[in-house]
Order: C-alpha cells, then sequence, then structure tokens
C-alpha cells in the first residue's frame, strides 16, 4: 500500500461534497490540497461562487473559518475538531491520508495485527491502544489478481475506526485511476518565482470517490473528487489561517473523552 503511493508527496484535487445528517443537507464544490505527512487544507466553495467555509492543519495547529457566520476557531489538530467541522471524527492527517487513497494505520506491535484473505478481498484488522481497533480491506489492482500476493499493487476499499467496541467511522474507497504530477505554478505578471511541484513525476492511483459513515449519527459525506493532482506546488502560508476582520474568533481545546486518544481515530505516532 505505501509502495503504491510512494511517489506522491502531496495532492490537490477538486469535486463535491455531499454531507447528509444533523437534519440537514449541504451541496458544494470543494478543494483541497494535502502535503504529507501531516498537512491539509480543505475549502468548501458557496454555490453562488466564492469560499464558504476553509479548514486548515499543519499536523499540530488546526483552524477553521466558517465565513457565513464569521467565526474563526483555531486549535490542536485532533479528530475532535475536525468533526466540528466536517462532521466526521477523524485527525486532519487521517483525512489526508484517505484522500490520497491510503489508509491510516493505528499504532501498534506485530502481534496486534492480522491479514486474511476473506470474502474477495484482503482483511486486515488491528487491536491498537485504549481499546481501539481497526479494519482494513484492501484489493488488488484489476491487472494485478493473477500475480503472486507478494507481487500484487493493493487499493484500499475500506477502513473501519472502533474504540471500546464503537465505530467511529468508516470509508469506502471507489473508482481508482492514476493521476498526473501537478504543473508548476506560474506568476501571470512574471513577478514572483515559478513555483516547482512538490515533488518527483508520479501516477499512482487515487480513489474518485470516499463515502464517510458515522454510524449512530446519521450522518453521511461523500467527497467525489476530479481534477487531481500529485505532488502540487506549496506556498509558504498554505495551511495556516489568518481570522478573518470582524470574525469571532473561538479557541477549541477539544479534550476526548472516555480515555480516547490520537490513535483511536487512525493516525499512528512516530
Amino acid at each position: 500500500m505505501r509502495e503504491n503511493q510512494a511517489c506522491s508527496r502531496g495532492l490537490t484535487g477538486e469535486g463535491s461534497f455531499d454531507y447528509l445528517g444533523d437534519d440537514a443537507r449541504v451541496r458544494a464544490r470543494s478543494l483541497y490540497v494535502v502535503a504529507r505527512p501531516t498537512s491539509i487544507r480543505f475549502d468548501v466553495m458557496s454555490p453562488i461562487g466564492g469560499v464558504m467555509a476553509t479548514l486548515t492543519s499543519d499536523g499540530k495547529n488546526f483552524s477553521f473559518s466558517d465565513l457565513r457566520e464569521r467565526v474563526f476557531v483555531e486549535g490542536p489538530a485532533d479528530e475532535c475538531n475536525v468533526e466540528r467541522a466536517l462532521r466526521v471524527p477523524i485527525p486532519p492527517s487521517a483525512l489526508g491520508e484517505l484522500l490520497t487513497g491510503q489508509a491510516p494505520i493505528l499504532v501498534h506491535v506485530p502481534g496486534q495485527a492480522s491479514l486474511v484473505w476473506d470474502d474477495g478481498s484482503y482483511r486486515l484488522q488491528i487491536q491498537s491502544e485504549h481499546q481501539a481497533s481497526e479494519e482494513v480491506r484492501l484489493v488488488p489492482r484489476d491487472e494485478d489478481w493473477e500475480r503472486p500476493w507478494q507481487e500484487q499493487r493493493l487499493r484500499v476499499i475500506q477502513v473501519r475506526v472502533s474504540q471500546q467496541g464503537l465505530v467511529l467511522y468508516e470509508a469506502e474507497l471507489g473508482d481508482h485511476r492514476p493521476a498526473e504530477r501537478a504543473e508548476p505554478r506560474v506568476d501571470p505578471d512574471g513577478i514572483e518565482p515559478d513555483l516547482p511541484p512538490s515533488g518527483p513525476p508520479c501516477a499512482a492511483e487515487v480513489p474518485r470517490r470516499i463515502r464517510f459513515v458515522v454510524p449512530g449519527s446519521g450522518r453521511d459525506i461523500v467527497l467525489l473528487q476530479s481534477e487531481v493532482k500529485h505532488n502540487p506546488p506549496v506556498f509558504p502560508g498554505l495551511f495556516e489561517q489568518v481570522p478573518p476582520a470582524g470574525a469571532r474568533i473561538r479557541h477549541s481545546s477539544c479534550q476526548l473523552t472516555q480515555g480516547s486518544s490520537p490513535e483511536a481515530a487512525g493516525v499512528s505516532r512516530p
């Protein structure tokens, strides 16, 4: 799984964001940039034009700007703050991993992981700290089914993360297709120097459809990705935000409940 994405240092794309839950439905265009391993920027665009909300994380600091409500939230980069913004309890780094087609893996020792062939796919199961567990489903790429297992290139098709027996979120990944490397960023006025891609040429597969389900909450989020490119140019400040003038600033310390931990939502420690 990691080898398939080794050439990708990051990803950029645009598509649609369809949220159903909490007695509401939101459909909007979305733009995002991921810089591995931990940085992400996610913009939700208004149907009438312009940015409606922006989420940024540099792996340590989280910011969310809601331009409709004129509220700016800042705090640690954890799953609790992402849940408040995007309604899915997942750390920003894990969200970035899934957008690139990889499964965020819970911290564990070798004896806590098992891999079996089950019902047409490989099933990876991990037991982690704080009564957290994870199940990842992988299948070979279409042209690799007849290859020996150790030579197969794998697609992640499902990730389920649980804690204390309760499923925190499920992610289904589909419509995997190769993506190309992004072009350099060129200033049309010729004032600023060109900004090169952030990594080498890359044609790794990327899922074009990701569906998040939060069991027990009725939340169902579908991301349809288009115009996906690997290794986009990354300029300083891309994963940071400054509070807009006149916005109400709130700090979210967001304490996790019942002994949960960052690992419980799908992020591993170094």
